[in-house]
């Protein structure tokens, strides 16, 4: 069982930029693919970005190419979404997830074992 705690949301003008943390409980975190999503009023649950086990590869939708970045620390059992050039579009709750084990890809929900609560991040104009 892993339970995850995603923090660092909150209230950033247009350009700006905010660090999403999101902590793991468990001895397991190593063994765990994670990643970001965001979830837009009134939308879809959409992919943001991934991270493999070890750290060596990451994947992004290509419209968060170039802003977002995507890091862990499997000593501290935390994955980390780093957000620049922040735009009114990027307001949503922002949800860390865990998968076991990625039988098809990373960008799809059902794929993912384990869900945080979600932390929220308006950009303003």
């Amino acid at each position: 069982q892993v339970q995850l705690v995603e923090s660092g949301g909150g209230l950033v003008q247009a350009g700006g930029s905010l660090r999403l943390s999101c902590a793991a409980s468990g001895r397991t975190f190593s063994t765990y693919v994670m990643s970001w999503f965001r979830q837009a009023p009134g939308k879809e649950r959409d992919p943001v970005a991934a991270i493999s086990r070890s750290g060596d590869n990451t994947y992004y939708l290509d419209s968060m190419k170039g802003r977002f970045t995507i890091s862990r620390d499997n000593a501290k059992k935390t994955v980390y979404l780093q957000m620049n050039n922040l735009k009114p579009e990027d307001t949503a709750v922002y949800y860390c997830a865990a998968a076991g084990r990625i039988a098809s890809n990373w960008y799809t929900k059902n794929e993912y074992d384990y869900w945080g609560q979600g932390t929220q991040v308006t950009v303003s104009s």
